[in-house]
């Protein structure tokens, strides 16, 4: 899983890429490449466009490491969304070759598709980038189905702070499903994120 990163580390990568500092690109893959790699899967899954994916986004920020403007945000999020719109775009055409093809399904299937991978792929990005105690109650709750007061045992929290981290970690994946909804395309590190 990918950590955050202080801005001013983002602000030092960006400017040592843009230097042409071939140990910064191993250093931004290292960090992030599981995370890019893993958004890719969710959207197309399928193991070897996600590595294509994965490449494709490192090579673009090797070749114009100025694409990201580090007032815009974090560059996790910028790198998450270039990815993301790389992984549709790549889900757009393949599943639009296989309509013309005569394959199964609708351009609207096609598009509820997308929808539904982009939101995947949005609430995963959601849960590895809220904080760790939210997280935590997450999975207790829905991967391991514990109730709210078993979660608050196990964490070791009041059952009202259990409940609030509950709470609080569901509205945030809930954003998923409604950005999925609205999102229209737009350039990565423009005031948008996944």
């Amino acid at each position: 899983m990918a950590r955050s990163t202080p801005p001013r580390w983002d602000r030092a990568m960006q400017q040592r890429l843009a230097r042409g500092e071939a140990t910064a690109l191993g250093e931004l893959y290292d960090r992030f490449a599981s995370l890019v790699h893993g958004l890719a899967h969710r959207v197309l899954d399928d193991e070897e466009a996600a590595d294509r994916i994965t490449r494709e986004v490192f090579i673009r920020v090797w070749e114009d490491p100025e694409a990201y403007d580090p007032r815009q945000g974090p560059l996790r999020s910028w790198l998450a969304t270039l990815t993301h719109r790389l992984a549709v775009q790549r889900l757009r055409t393949t599943e639009a070759a296989a309509l013309a093809r005569g394959g199964p399904g609708t351009t609207e299937d096609l598009e509820r598709k997308v929808r539904g991978a982009s939101a995947a792929a949005r609430a995963d990005y959601i849960v590895t980038s809220m904080p760790a105690p939210l997280r935590a109650a997450l999975e207790l709750a829905y991967f391991q189905r514990r109730d709210y007061r078993q979660t608050a045992r196990d964490l070791g929290v009041t059952e009202d702070e259990a409940r609030r981290r509950l709470r609080l970690g569901l509205q945030l994946l809930a954003t998923a499903h409604d950005s999925g909804q609205a999102a229209a395309p737009g350039r990565p590190g423009h005031g948008r994120t996944l």
